[in-house]
């Protein structure tokens, strides 16, 4: 069975390189584990701003759906994973302990079950005009990152110690089957592994919408469930690799979704508590590096999306720019990180930074880097791809 979650394993080619180069020890770290974070936002949810009584601070309270904004809580998170995969891949390089950090990427597969239901619901979109948004908000800067990635591969491979860098593997990684190691998936640009997950995911919500609403749900929990227990009665290889039971935080996300735009709420005190138990259960995952991702970091996650919508679906959220802006920033942050980690070393040891200090830096200069990435790559490419989307008929 493939192992998508545990810190043992496989190198890693994430910074390892880098340090390499100068004799450093560095840890022995796993598969790497981001996700796409901002692709699933392209019918987002506006937050209606309001006072709070008696302080003046503006805050965000989640409404209606509307396009051009989103749930302000939704956009924090995602800067919040983003940046702690982007740590804990830092820090695994130098045999750190942060491995609660690779849970971001179960809550941006939370997230992104919630977004497509609460994007879709009550909107007459088809299969077609979904998956043409997917792949317009997904796909080009993946293929972008991931050719820079295959050159640099190819060219300094002392880099990237367990990329496969072949022709076979580049093409695969382009249309998200890449090839496998290990009974896991490994692309040209390693985490590119969750988006694999994504795209499979976007396919059975698509499929999905050809139903009218009130079967769509029941339909995607019957097909969640079934791809899991199949999981378990294939043989391996793709089907067992698509197949993990890490399919269900999707559906957790889109149970979460269901209850919000049923209008459900929650007590303040009791959604600030769900994220509260989130946050213990995530530190307390560390040693359990034989549960199921599913269950060892999924539910966390759907605790802390839950306890983050319907706090701020009460009280809203207090406005915090930066934080928005990563939030937005944060698709760019996962698809770059790993490359931008390895010049970010490279320059380090260069100008000869002390070990000790080294991953705050790196941290540091990756993140800057992937916020350059974003404004100069994404941001163009964006208003390019929002033109070409198809007009409904």
């Amino acid at each position: 069975m493939p192992d998508f979650g545990h810190e043992t394993g496989g190198k890693s080619s994430i910074f390892i390189g880098s340090v390499a180069a100068s004799n450093i020890r560095s840890a022995v770290p796993s598969q790497s584990f981001c996700v796409s974070v901002r692709p699933f936002d392209s019918f987002p949810i506006a937050p209606s701003a309001r006072k709070v009584p008696g302080n003046g601070i503006s805050v965000a309270r989640g409404t209606a759906l509307k396009t051009g904004s989103d749930i302000t809580s939704i956009q924090y998170l995602r800067a919040i994973a983003a940046i702690s995969v982007l740590c804990f891949h830092v820090c695994e390089t130098y045999g750190l302990d942060f491995k609660s950090g690779a849970a971001g990427v179960d809550i941006f597969f939370v997230i992104s079950g919630f977004i497509m239901w609460v994007t879709t619901d009550g909107r007459s979109l088809g299969p077609q005009e979904f998956m043409w948004r997917r792949l317009m908000r997904i796909v080009p800067l993946y293929w972008i990152a991931t050719a820079a990635t295959f050159i640099i591969a190819v060219l300094k491979p002392q880099f990237f110690f367990d990329t496969n860098s072949s022709m076979e593997n580049l093409i695969g990684s382009l249309f998200f089957v890449p090839l496998m190691k290990d009974e896991a998936l490994h692309p040209v640009v390693e985490q590119g592994w969750t988006l694999s997950y994504e795209m499979f995911f976007y396919l059975i919500f698509s499929i999905a919408l050809l139903l009218p609403e009130f079967r769509r749900l029941w339909l995607l929990m019957a097909a969640f469930v079934t791809i899991v227990i199949a999981h378990y009665l294939l043989p391996l290889g793709y089907f067992s690799v698509f197949t993990q039971p890490v399919i269900l935080e999707f559906a957790a996300g889109i149970i979460i979704g269901h209850l919000w735009k049923q209008g459900f709420r929650l007590p303040f005190s009791a959604a600030i508590g769900l994220m509260i138990v989130a946050v213990a259960l995530l530190v307390a995952s560390d040693p359990l590096i034989h549960l199921e991702r599913a269950i060892r970091w999924g539910i966390p996650a759907m605790l802390l999306l839950s306890g983050a919508v319907f706090a701020e679906r009460e009280r809203g959220v207090p406005q915090l720019a930066f934080l928005h802006f990563l939030g937005d920033a944060s698709y760019s942050i996962y698809v770059w990180h790993v490359l931008m980690g390895v010049l970010a070393t490279a320059l380090l040891l260069r100008i000869g930074v002390p070990h000790g200090t080294q991953p705050v830096f790196i941290a540091l200069g990756s993140l800057a880097f992937t916020i350059v990435c974003y404004l100069f790559i994404e941001r163009p490419i964006l208003r390019k791809t929002r033109s070409a989307r198809p007009r409904p008929a």
